[in-house]
């Protein structure tokens, strides 16, 4: 899988991009698990992706419910046994 941020909103911890390979687009947040700082991708629609791209703002509830683990069913990549806490 290759991600490509297309948007890196330092200041509130997340990244909008697309997955190059399958075309799906992604909202990131950081996380670690004490042992590594890593990247956790959580699927949007495009529709999704334009609005968060337009207004980050607008990405704020849906980044803090993906920090709360409220959102793992679109987690595109599983996470281990040892996963990480937002950072």
């Amino acid at each position: 899988m290759k991600f490509q941020d297309a948007l890196v909103y330092r200041e509130h911890g997340f990244c909008v991009g697309t997955e190059q390979c399958s075309g799906r687009f992604y909202v990131s947040i950081p996380v670690s698990n004490g042992m590594a700082d890593y990247e956790e991708y959580y699927e949007i629609n495009q529709a999704t992706f334009e609005l968060f791209e337009r207004d980050p703002e607008a990405a704020l509830p849906f980044v803090s419910r993906c920090r709360k683990r409220e959102l793992d069913e679109l987690l595109i990549i599983q996470p281990g046994t040892n996963r990480g806490t937002a950072i």
